[in-house]
């Protein structure tokens, strides 16, 4: 195994999205940056593959919105810088019964932050929202910001930046073995590299790698299913008609959200989604053949989206790492200061790419985040975790 003596002020672990972000932000800075991934790009292998992911605003919790505000604005410094378009408004529609938690808390958070939005009436609701039906007590509240991201080309995107600004990208890279110290050496199928920083971003391997570190967090590798359901009348949906992202905070057959996008990555396929699955070894994911929350989605599609085939047209895969809150791991190693964690995005991460870059590149300098992490800090799974933190 040869070695790679170059010192490198930071080494990246995962190229997904926030990863890549990561290593964009390092390497604006200046900072001689290597980014490591263990497949062959562009894969669909993790947590950040296909073409569109919901932007969004409708947060129960503030730090969201606020996070969410700036990142905002660094979507759009990305999208200037490489000249291309990442972000497509369309609003998203926030639906759930009017007296429940989860619905009443979104909509609450949203007016307390000011957030741009329209409220909607059981009387108005098919004049704005046509094609879809309002479950009866159900509230409907539009976040105005809401809307797609291309997820594929801003994952590109950011990795293109990246090696423009002088950044090293080495797919086809496995990791096996992580020393830390002054100086932490990272050792691939490939070659030993050497760096003063580490950070990890890989996702549902995430404890894989932190294991010869001697940490392992609370994480739980989800499969879920990514549903596409056809259009009765081709267009019906269609980003262009004003058809907007939506959320439905709960049913009756489950309290986990169903969100949807309109059609526009496969011609006359609306993507409509459970925010849940079912455990798997990211290494085995295709071996999961569970298929409930098909028939929770179906029975939803037939009575609320009546312009689409009940029965989804397209099932493909893709992979959460929960936390046991759903909150985001955005710490530094609790032994080793100069390794960092991004971990636990727990399938609403994508969104946060720019920003949880610049905080990770900030947490690898030794900088005072430019966000309080407090939510987002290790030490609150003391107990859960299987290694003392």
């Amino acid at each position: 195994m040869s070695t790679d003596r170059e010192l490198f002020d930071c080494i990246v672990i995962g190229a997904g999205v926030q990863g890549s972000f990561t290593a964009y932000s390092l390497a604006k800075r200046g900072k001689r940056t290597l980014l490591l991934e263990q497949f062959v790009l562009p894969h669909s292998r993790g947590s950040s593959h296909g073409q569109t992911r919901i932007i969004r605003k409708a947060y129960v919790q503030e730090f969201y919105v606020h996070m969410m505000e700036e990142c905002y604005k660094l979507w759009a410094e990305v999208e200037r810088e490489a000249g291309v378009q990442l972000y497509r408004q369309t609003g998203l529609l926030v639906m759930g019964p009017e007296n429940s938690e989860s619905y009443t808390s979104v909509k609450n958070t949203l007016l307390k932050c000011s957030a741009p939005t329209v409220s909607l009436t059981r009387e108005n609701f098919s004049s704005h929202i046509p094609n879809m039906v309002l479950s009866p007590g159900n509230g409907a509240i539009v976040d105005l910001t809401g809307g797609v991201l291309f997820a594929d080309r801003a994952l590109k995107t950011a990795q293109d930046q990246f090696k423009k600004y002088g950044g090293v990208l080495r797919d086809q890279e496995k990791v096996v073995d992580i020393k830390p110290g002054a100086v932490v050496t990272v050792t691939t199928l490939a070659k030993t590299y050497r760096a003063r920083s580490v950070v990890i971003t890989a996702g549902p391997w995430a404890n894989k790698l932190l294991a010869p570190t001697g940490l392992q967090l609370p994480l739980e590798v989800l499969r879920i299913n990514v549903c596409y359901w056809k259009e009765k009348t081709p267009g019906s949906y269609h980003v262009n008609n004003r058809f907007p992202c939506f959320i439905l905070t709960e049913r009756e057959q489950t309290d986990q959200q169903i969100y949807g996008l309109p059609s526009n990555e496969y011609p006359g396929l609306v993507k409509i989604c459970l925010h849940t699955g079912s455990p798997t070894d990211p290494d085995h994911r295709d071996r999961q053949r569970d298929r409930s929350d098909v028939d929770i989605l179906s029975r939803y599609v037939s009575c609320c989206v009546p312009g689409l085939d009940p029965e989804p047209a397209i099932v493909e895969s893709c992979m959460y790492t929960n936390t046991p809150d759903h909150h985001f791991v955005l710490d530094r190693h609790p032994q080793h200061s100069n390794i960092v964690i991004g971990a636990g995005f727990s399938g609403h991460g994508f969104k946060f790419g720019p920003i949880i870059g610049k905080l990770l590149c900030e947490l690898s300098l030794g900088e005072v985040p430019s966000f309080d992490l407090s939510p987002f800090r290790i030490r609150r799974f003391e107990g859960l975790s299987r290694s003392a933190l």
